[in-house]
């Protein structure tokens, strides 16, 4: 349908598959990127998670989100904590894993997203809080919940 209108306006088709060929090979650049990191993002508790790909920059968390690239978000942070999905968010965190976790990122401001990831990320999305102790976090409650 939409071809049909384009060819109708004016736009020449090869134009259409050009700028459809290069938007994916640049997604595609960017999730190879080092230090990229594939994730579901959450702004807020009532809102749907967000597919896309993070990399850390120092204290900065980079979201960019799939598979086109008008979704982005720039986040100073704080801290990073860990833990286990629950049995309800599991249920909407489809295709990201056998074993999902859910890391509460603090921003600057009082404010906080949430990522889950699947679990052999999960020393990525500490980024720059690894050696904190926000991992052993993650294991108290993931072994107080089964």
């Amino acid at each position: 349908m939409i071809w049909v209108v384009l060819a109708a306006v004016g736009v020449p088709l090869w134009f259409c598959a050009v700028a459809i060929l290069t938007l994916v090979l640049r997604n595609r650049k960017l999730r190879k990127r080092r230090g990229d990191i594939p994730l579901r993002l959450r702004t807020a508790p009532d809102k749907r998670w967000t597919r896309g790909h993070a990399v850390w920059e120092h204290d900065v968390l980079a979201f960019r989100g799939s598979p086109a690239m008008w979704s982005e978000a720039i986040f100073g942070t704080t801290a990073v904590s860990l833990r286990a999905p629950s049995d309800e968010e599991r249920r909407h965190l489809r295709h990201i894993g056998d074993d999902p976790v859910i890391a509460r990122v603090e921003l600057d401001g009082d404010e906080a997203v949430e990522a889950a990831i699947a679990g052999e990320h999960r020393e990525q999305l500490l980024g720059p809080y690894a050696g904190r102790g926000a991992a052993s976090s993650l294991s108290l409650s993931a072994s107080s919940s089964r």
